[in-house]
């Protein structure tokens, strides 16, 4: 009895744990696939405009630090630096976008149009992935800290982790402005 126990507990946080690392993919596979996006835009504007160097600098610069960090999702710290590295991408491009407003050849290009679609699409996809990756957080946490599987997660290491947190004053809608001299 004991040992059927045993095994339906350890198997349960194990699976819970790889769901986790799974959901944690999922977040990762969007974040890259925005990367890969600002890449195309980054070189349609390159080839479109003549616009401020270092504003593509900046987005260049913001893009080699997101993609640098290595993420441990046992490690609350990594995931914090990795979200504020992509929130920093994300500001860079958003002034990048600014200045693409100021030209018009630019924004009318059908690779700028396109752009626009597709980063809408994955902005969403982040945001269900980021959803998902707390949902399995949350099962993961209800399996290690609820009994009978606490004594069992205590006995086998299993701790439980964090979740994906906003950073603070995300609930605040952002001020964008498109006054560019």
């Amino acid at each position: 009895m004991l040992g059927g126990c045993t095994y339906n507990s350890y198997n349960g946080l194990v699976k819970a744990d790889l769901g986790v690392q799974n959901a944690w993919s999922n977040v990762e596979t969007n974040y890259q696939r925005r990367t890969d996006l600002y890449n195309s835009v980054i070189k349609v504007v390159e080839g479109s405009a003549n616009f401020e160097k270092s504003t593509l600098t900046n987005v260049i610069a913001a893009r080699a630090k997101a993609t640098s960090i290595n993420v441990n999702i046992n490690d609350p710290k990594t995931l914090q630096m990795y979200e504020q590295a992509q929130s920093q991408f994300q500001g860079s491009f958003s002034k990048l976008m600014a200045v693409a407003e100021a030209y018009p050849d630019l924004k009318s290009t059908q690779a700028f149009q396109d752009f626009q679609v597709q980063i809408e699409g994955t902005e969403n996809r982040i945001g269900i992935a980021r959803r998902d990756f707390n949902a399995a957080v949350n099962d993961y946490n209800l399996r290690v800290r609820t009994f009978p599987g606490n004594i069992f997660a205590g006995m086998f290491g299993f701790k439980a982790k964090d979740y994906f947190q906003a950073k603070a004053g995300s609930e605040n809608p952002p001020d964008i402005k498109f006054d560019i001299k």
